[in-house]
């Protein structure tokens, strides 16, 4: 995906395919563009395409390059994961939530519990602080994420309770933004899903 290793590849397959026929005599099809190289490249499209990671709505750049995320290219999210809450908690200034303890409270805080966890997918690397949104108002991550469950900060939304509905990827919070604060890329989470997750497709 970047210009000048594109250059040089594109010099060399058009090299060594120059001239292929088929055993009739007929033009050999030809495929080399992938979604980065079709969002880019324009002159790699040959014969077939083959776009992959932009079929899901998700950007085949890093989050970071503002000028070509999702929404900016005008993808829309094929996959949404959604979950609901399961329980809400009380956590006091200098209570700790998750294994580890690894997140502490700074101030008095409202903590939701989410039925979803490495197990279904969502990957477990991701931090206090990665987002999710909750009633399709914005929050985050708090402490580890575990097998089943995590845990999200719902000081902020406090008409969350429990059945509440929690978009973890998908329409309106990308993939991309989520595997960004994961240090992973979409394509890993969205292949990720795993068998027990209940699909719906719409």
């Amino acid at each position: 995906d970047q210009a000048p290793s594109v250059t040089t590849q594109l010099q060399r397959f058009e090299h060594a395919t120059q001239g292929l026929q088929t055993a009739a005599g007929q033009h050999v099809m030809r495929s080399l563009a992938n979604s980065a190289a079709l969002v880019r490249f324009a002159q790699t499209q040959a014969d077939w395409v083959r776009p992959g990671i932009l079929l899901y709505g998700c950007s085949p750049f890093a989050f970071a390059q503002t000028d070509q995320r999702a929404e900016v290219l005008g993808l829309q999210p094929a996959m949404t994961l959604q979950s609901r809450l399961i329980a809400v908690q009380s956590l006091a200034k200098g209570q700790s939530v998750g294994y580890g303890a690894s997140f502490t409270a700074p101030h008095p805080m409202r903590i939701g519990i989410v039925a979803c966890g490495y197990a279904d997918g969502y990957p477990r690397h991701a931090p206090t602080g990665t987002p999710v949104l909750v009633q399709q108002m914005r929050t985050h991550l708090v402490g580890r994420v575990s097998m089943d469950m995590l845990a999200i900060d719902l000081t902020n939304i406090p008409n969350a309770g429990v059945a509440a509905p929690v978009t973890l990827w998908g329409v309106g919070l990308s993939a991309d933004e989520v595997a960004s604060h994961a240090g992973t890329i979409a394509y890993e989470m969205l292949c990720a899903l795993a068998p027990r997750v209940p699909v719906q497709v719409m």
